[in-house]
């Protein structure tokens, strides 16, 4: 992090805008669902906004860390070795945090997925995708926590994950919307 701070917060303000475009991203499909379901649109977009908050404070601790390392005058009182384990102990936090995150960033998804399923301008194949992926990615969470030593029951989660995502965006991209009549 000391030889290459320059890069590693560049990465943090990405990682702070891809976050933003998500929520962003979540409150245009909650303006183009909410006339399948106003109250279904609204708690996935409500989700969505606990994943942002939960992500942003997480990376607080990114900074926190880069604050330890940075030869401030009054870190002087710690030893070089305290600061970065203290650096580490946020890194882990931030890690753990976005983890975290994943919990209403997967619960989000079966209201969307519902909603897709639900719509007459997009196929269902894809809703039923995002159900499952819900699921797969809550499994991810629990792994992560409760089995971190087997991370290979969580692989089939994240392909399916994947496929229901980048389907999913594909199509609005290339195929868009049926028209409404």
């Amino acid at each position: 992090m000391i030889a290459h701070e320059s890069l590693f917060r560049i990465g943090l303000v990405i990682s702070l805008f891809s976050v933003v475009f998500f929520l962003l991203a979540a409150w245009a499909l909650y303006v183009l669902l909410k006339p399948v379901n106003k109250n279904m649109a609204l708690l996935f977009l409500l989700l969505n906004l606990g994943g942002f908050v939960i992500w942003c404070l997480s990376t607080l601790n990114l900074f926190s860390s880069l604050l330890l390392l940075s030869d401030a005058d009054y870190l002087t009182v710690f030893q070089p070795d305290q600061l970065q384990a203290q650096a580490m102990l946020f890194i882990n936090l931030y890690k753990n945090g976005s983890v975290i995150a994943q919990i209403p960033y997967g619960v989000w998804l079966f209201p969307l997925g519902y909603l897709v399923f639900k719509s007459r301008f997009l196929p269902k194949i894809l809703g039923l995708l995002l159900i499952v992926d819900c699921f797969g990615l809550l499994t991810y969470v629990f792994q992560r926590f409760l089995l971190p030593g087997y991370e290979v029951i969580s692989y089939p989660c994240l392909v399916i994950g994947f496929i229901a995502e980048i389907s999913l965006s594909l199509w609005l991209l290339i195929k868009g919307v049926k028209e409404q009549k």
